[in-house]
C-alpha cells in the first residue's frame, strides 16, 4: 500500500497528514477542533479531504484519546470528547470514501516511534507519554497488543498508591497523578510555598505566587538552576522509572521510548528516571536493563503511527 493519511484529534486543532512508506509526511492540513461531537466528525472529513488533494489515498487512519473497541471501529469512551459507542470509522468511510482505522492515540503514537523513531531496531518497545497525564502502548514481538478488548495499555491508570490522590478516572492513587504534567506543576507549586527562598527564578516566571506556575516555568527554571524546579522534575522521574521497573517485570521489553511534553527537557528527565529504573528494577544486578530511550518524532508521532496502521489494515 502506499500513501495513507494519519489524523490526530488534539483539544485545539485537528490535523491530517500524507504519510508515505517511509514515515515521511507530505503534507498537512490543520483545523480547528469544534466544539460538538458531530462537528469534530465534520472536522475530520474536511481535514482529510484537504490534506489528499494532488495524492493517491489508500486509507486512512485516525488517532483518538480514549478507549477504542477490538475492531479498531468504535470509540467506545473518549474522556475529553461526548463520545460513547461512537462508530467513529463508518461514519467517515461513507463521508471519505476510503478504509478507515481508528486508534487509541497513545497506541499510534507508540507505533510511530517503534516503526519510525526511537524503537527502530527493537521487537518488544513499551512506550509512555508524559503528557498532561500518563499514556502509553504495547510493542511485543513486533506487533501492537491492543488487549482481547482494544483498550490495553491504560499505564496512566495502574494504582500506584492505595487509597493515594484523586485521579480523573475516578479511582485513586493512579500513576498518572504521579508522573505527568500535572505532576510536576503540583510538586513545583508545593516546593515554592514551602521554600520560596529556592525557587526565586521559578516563582520570577509567573506571578509572584505558587498557584501562578504552570508547567512552562518549571521547565525554564530548571534549565536555568532553580533548585525546586530540579527537584520537581527529580520527583516526576521517581516515580516513572519506578513505573517502568513495574512494567519491566510484566513485559520485559528490550527498550522503554518516553514521549509527550515532559520528555521534551531530555537528560534533566530522562537522566533520573534512569537511575530510579535501577533502583527500583526487581534483581537488578543479576539481569540485563532495558534502555531508556528519548521519543523522536515529537507531536507528529500519533500522526505517523495512525497513518502506518491504516497502511497495515
Amino acid at each position: 500500500m502506499g500513501l495513507t493519511i494519519g489524523v490526530d484529534i488534539g483539544g485545539t486543532k485537528i490535523a491530517a497528514g500524507v504519510v508515505d512508506e517511509e514515515g515521511n509526511i507530505l503534507d498537512t492540513h490543520t483545523v480547528p477542533t469544534p466544539p460538538t461531537p458531530e462537528g469534530i466528525v465534520d472536522a475530520i472529513c474536511a481535514a482529510v479531504s484537504e490534506a489528499g488533494k494532488g495524492h493517491r489515498i489508500e486509507a486512512v487512519g485516525i488517532g483518538a484519546a480514549g478507549y477504542v473497541d477490538d475492531k479498531r471501529a468504535t470509540v467506545l469512551f473518549a474522556p475529553n470528547i461526548d463520545w460513547r459507542h461512537e462508530p467513529l470509522k463508518d461514519k467517515v468511510e461513507q463521508r471519505v470514501g476510503l478504509p478507515v482505522v481508528v486508534e487509541n492515540d497513545a497506541n499510534a503514537a507508540a507505533w510511530g516511534e517503534y516503526r519510525f523513531g526511537a524503537g527502530q531496531g527493537h521487537e518488544d518497545v513499551i512506550c509512555i507519554t508524559l503528557g498532561t497525564g500518563l499514556g502509553g502502548g504495547i510493542i511485543i514481538g513486533n506487533k501492537l497488543r491492543r488487549g482481547r478488548f482494544g483498550v490495553a495499555a491504560e499505564f496512566g491508570h495502574i494504582r500506584v498508591v492505595p487509597d493515594g490522590l484523586l485521579c480523573g478516572c475516578g479511582s485513586q492513587g493512579c500513576w498518572e497523578q504521579y508522573a505527568s504534567g500535572r505532576a510536576l506543576v503540583r510538586y513545583a507549586r508545593q516546593r515554592a510555598a514551602a521554600t520560596p527562598e529556592n525557587a526565586e527564578v521559578l516563582l520570577s516566571l509567573g506571578d509572584g505566587t505558587p498557584e501562578g506556575i504552570q508547567g512552562k516555568h518549571v521547565s525554564e527554571a530548571a534549565r536555568a538552576g532553580d533548585p525546586v524546579a530540579i527537584d520537581s522534575f527529580r520527583e516526576l522521574a521517581r516515580w516513572a522509572g519506578a513505573g517502568l521497573a513495574d512494567l519491566a517485570s510484566l513485559f520485559d521489553p528490550s527498550a522503554f521510548i518516553v514521549g509527550g511534553g515532559v520528555s521534551d527537557e531530555g537528560e534533566l528527565v530522562l537522566d533520573p528516571i534512569r537511575k530510579s529504573f535501577r533502583r527500583w528494577l526487581i534483581g537488578g544486578s543479576y539481569r540485563p536493563h532495558a534502555q531508556v530511550l528519548a521519543a523522536q518524532l515529537g507531536n507528529k508521532a500519533g500522526l505517523v503511527g495512525a497513518a502506518d496502521l491504516a497502511r497495515q489494515g
